[in-house]
């Protein structure tokens, strides 16, 4: 059962505000992640304290980077179920996490952060390995 709308908005919310777009359908994530061509990162948004605590001041750090992904995306976990389920689908090699980010190029899986490397590590330590997969998998030279 998802949860409840009203107790994942500011989390919702948050993520928006760092400029993420969301995909709550399938046909959003098809659509955004089906022949995607650039780069992008997918960020697996939950409701658990490493997501608050960690993942997402993480993300927000390494976006202040000069070189960032192409486009930034969201699913939600335990909210938008159908849509988490089908963009795992499009990174099926990893283990399913919440949260997690996984980075794409042209469609390929370049680097993933799984749920154990955010869980009881700062979100500076977190941004600083972002930021090392910004720029090895999206700077000018590759």
């Amino acid at each position: 059962m998802p949860y409840n709308p009203a107790l994942v908005a500011p989390m919702r919310e948050e993520m928006v505000r760092l400029g993420a777009k969301e995909l709550t359908t399938v046909a959003d994530v098809d659509t955004t992640l089906g022949d995607q061509k650039g780069t992008m990162l997918v960020f697996v948004n939950s409701v658990c304290g490493c997501a608050a605590g960690n993942a997402r001041p993480a993300l927000r750090l390494a976006l202040e980077h000069a070189v960032l992904p192409q486009q930034v995306v969201t699913v939600f976990a335990g909210q938008d179920l159908d849509a988490t389920s089908r963009a795992r689908q499009y990174f099926a090699d990893y283990q399913p996490s919440s949260p997690s980010m996984a980075l794409l190029r042209d469609g390929e899986v370049v680097h993933f952060v799984h749920r154990h490397q955010i869980e009881g590590r700062s979100p500076q330590v977190i941004a600083g390995e972002l930021v090392k997969a910004f720029d090895k998998h999206f700077g000018a030279a590759v």
